[in-house]
């Protein structure tokens, strides 16, 4: 009783600690655009101190809610950064392919992530993270107001994502899906040593098909508007497929790792991505989730889930207001 007592008051203590860096981060970025001009540096200058203290803030919060920091990055930068939408859903993918290439290494290490998995449903999501990319880059510059419609369809996407979010309960140990033929005839099984039960986890998945037309779905969309997929890829696998929590998180890394990569490299390719706004981005990130990840052991990660999930909503209400005043549906 004591030693919950305990590990109780140190989790509020890490919560409180963590939401003072937040805070005290928001205040140092309301400063610098307060005091916009008075260090005598160029305004790009501000933007790159701006976005490094933005995806910081992002790193810390991302693992410790279970939502990649692409997801954040790219909603809440579309309301408020400056750059082109192209450029904001570029350094996106890159965000999220940071986590991800961070990740896997570890994660297969341990023997979590499960490539037998992977293999047939990252082909499927490759395929149309590429196409989704080709698609939103077309929107964006085919059309006089794309931008505008992009930002719609995103914020409409966003408040799909935050239903999603809200509503799904991840199983860590699901019940066994009876495997369907092609799971069958590819032999997909997994396992590794799980130390808290101290024995071997192991499972078989089911539902390949289905869970192969989810990730079609969500690899376009993926691509499209520059999100990482991790807030779908880990349901899917999780609830759908029956592949323990801890080994869906790990396959949804290497899923990331591939599939992100082959859609940056349609972004890269047709020049929206852009160094002054994705070097402050890796910098940010790469030091914040190392930060989130060491607070989000003794924190509940419901309460920042919470948070983000808020954070979402916003986004997704600004980036609607903001395109439908653009096309001069509204007024503002």
């Amino acid at each position: 009783m004591v030693t919950e007592l305990k590990s109780i008051k140190m989790s509020k203590q890490v919560f409180i600690t963590a939401t003072s860096i937040v805070i005290l981060f928001a205040v140092i970025l309301a400063w610098i655009f307060l005091q916009r001009g008075a260090f005598g540096v160029p305004l790009w200058s501000e933007w790159v101190v701006f976005l490094f203290l933005f995806t910081l803030i992002i790193g810390v919060i991302g693992p410790m809610s279970g939502v990649g920091g692409g997801v954040i990055f790219v909603g809440l930068g579309m309301a408020i950064l400056p750059f082109h939408v192209d450029f904001i859903r570029g350094a996106g993918l890159v965000a999220a392919l940071t986590t991800a290439l961070n990740s896997a290494p570890h994660f297969t290490k341990k023997g979590l992530a499960n490539f037998k998995v992977a293999a047939p449903l990252v082909v499927v999501s490759t395929i149309f993270s590429i196409m989704g990319s080709v698609f939103g880059l077309w929107i964006s510059n085919a059309f006089p107001q794309g931008s505008s419609y992009v930002k719609v369809s995103l914020g409409f996407v966003l408040f799909i994502m935050l239903a999603a979010l809200a509503t799904s309960k991840n199983v860590e140990y699901p019940e066994p899906k009876k495997p369907d033929r092609i799971s069958r005839m590819l032999n997909i099984s997994g396992a590794w040593y799980e130390p808290t039960l101290h024995r071997v986890v192991e499972y078989r998945v089911g539902n390949l098909p289905l869970a192969a037309l989810f990730f079609a779905g969500v690899g376009f969309v993926a691509g499209m508007f520059g999100l990482g997929a991790g807030w779908a890829n880990v349901p899917v696998l999780n609830l759908i497929m029956g592949v323990p929590l801890k080994a869906a998180v790990a396959t949804s890394m290497i899923i990331l790792a591939i599939n992100d990569s082959a859609s940056l490299w349609v972004y890269l390719s047709n020049g929206a991505v852009l160094p002054l706004v994705v070097v402050p981005t890796v910098l940010g990130i790469g030091i914040g989730s190392r930060i989130g990840s060491r607070i989000a052991v003794r924190t509940k990660p419901k309460i920042i889930k919470y948070l983000v999930i808020g954070l979402i909503g916003l986004s997704a209400l600004v980036n609607i207001i903001q395109g439908l005043s653009s096309m001069g549906i509204i007024g503002l």
